[in-house]
């Protein structure tokens, strides 16, 4: 009886097996890729800083905008940092990373 090619046993490790692991690294990669993309890094960081600058704008008192020649800059500044939150987190959001690439194998024709 002839075995079939696939069931024989590559010491533990066959080309198939070898394909499936490298996938599977490329799709971490290309997920590890978007979590930590920087767009969203810097939007979420200025949004979380823009609403906590923003709510101390609104309970700032008369002493506090009068120090600063009658501009509430607390306010002012909150809202521009949440603008530009929601405009990294906007960017991310219409411009995603795109996959990586895979390594194209060499070529056997080519000389060395």
């Amino acid at each position: 009886m002839s075995e079939h090619p696939e069931s024989r046993d590559n010491g533990g490790s066959s080309e198939h097996d070898v394909h499936r692991a490298v996938t599977e690294l490329e799709g971490e990669s290309a997920t590890a890729a978007r979590i930590f993309d920087l767009r969203r890094i810097i939007g979420g960081l200025f949004v979380v800083y823009g609403v906590i600058v923003t709510i101390v704008g609104i309970t700032d008192d008369q002493a506090a905008i009068d120090k600063a020649q009658g501009v509430n800059i607390n306010l002012w500044t909150g809202i521009a940092m949440l603008l530009l939150g929601l405009f990294f987190l906007a960017w991310l959001t219409l411009r995603p990373t795109p996959p990586p690439v895979p390594a194209a194998a060499p070529d056997d024709d080519t000389p060395a």
